[in-house]
């Protein structure tokens, strides 16, 4: 499936069940030099503090150190909008929702010229990995 592009995230769905799909994007992103660096279970946290059903949703903060360092060194603000999120989903109709922030639209909030072929560059990875599921 190609990724729909949306103006805040690259997106697709997957016809396989949510934690296959937890699984396989992690491994698409790796396969794109990022790894994952934080995992929010929406559902348990929101289950958890305030007695919450929602469906399965995980956000993966993703980082690829390379791209990461580039950013950082150009400008230090850009640690706010690091990782790279991308949110697996599972929908009412039992569809595996997968969409990952446009690096491109995040780091346009930073006025640093240095930035676009970071972002560029982040954007045709992140945009690979969800391309490559199947």
């Amino acid at each position: 499936m190609e990724a729909v592009k949306q103006s805040l995230g690259l997106s697709t769905y997957l016809e396989t069940d949510y934690a296959a799909a937890v699984t396989a994007v992690t491994a698409a992103l790796k396969e794109e030099g990022f790894g994952v660096l934080t995992e929010i279970d929406v559902k348990a946290t929101l289950k958890k503090k305030i007695d919450v059903d929602f469906r399965p949703y995980v956000i993966l903060g993703a980082c690829n150190p390379p791209l990461a360092h580039k950013a950082l060194s150009a400008a230090a603000e850009v640690g706010l909008l690091l990782p790279c999120n991308v949110v697996v989903a599972e929908e009412e109709d039992g569809r595996i929702w997968v969409s990952a922030i446009n690096p491109e639209i995040m780091m346009s909030m930073v006025d640093d010229p240095q930035l676009e072929a970071v972002a560029c560059d982040a954007r045709a990875r992140l945009e690979r990995a969800i391309n490559s599921l199947k």
